[in-house]
């Protein structure tokens, strides 16, 4: 038996205000957004803004659905619309912010699983990176240069 050791590199900030002005903006259309969820059941918000090469900026909050597995999560409403409508364009970034209705969120909140494996499935069409910031509703502010750093074993086509 071997052991191997996998590393992943975040940049955290300390607060939102150390972010680059132009990260700041999708931040804050990632917080708008946020504030339009739909989430009756987990009273969790979460917005995505997701900024594409060519300067347009896509939005995406979470949908609940009282059949659980029937609802979608804001990363991946906001990638799969930017697939849809911007097939050729690059995604630059991803702004993501969380918040609860029941307590403050001040925990920086990265994606789950199924929007892990969504996020590589982009990254890996590309073939650059997506750089990802998250956050809980205030706080510090966490960069990953790539989504290789939050999923390190991803599983694309190079299986199939």
């Amino acid at each position: 038996m071997k052991e191997i050791e996998i590393k992943s590199v975040l940049q955290v900030y300390d607060s939102f205000d150390e972010l680059p002005e132009n990260i700041q903006e999708l931040m804050h259309q990632s917080m708008m957004i946020r504030d339009k969820a739909y989430a009756p059941y987990s009273e969790f918000l979460v917005g995505a803004a997701i900024l594409l090469e060519n300067g347009e900026v896509v939005l995406g909050n979470n949908q609940e659905n009282a059949c659980y597995p029937s609802g979608l999560c804001a990363e991946r409403t906001a990638i799969y619309y930017a697939g849809a409508n911007y097939p050729d364009v690059p995604v630059v970034a991803m702004a993501l912010s969380a918040k609860s209705l029941k307590y403050k969120l001040i925990t920086p909140t990265p994606p789950c699983g199924a929007c892990r494996q969504a996020i590589a499935e982009y990254e890996q069409k590309q073939d650059n990176p997506i750089i990802i910031y998250f956050m809980g509703e205030t706080g510090k502010v966490v960069k990953s240069s790539s989504l290789s750093n939050l999923l390190p074993l991803i599983f694309d086509n190079s299986y199939l």
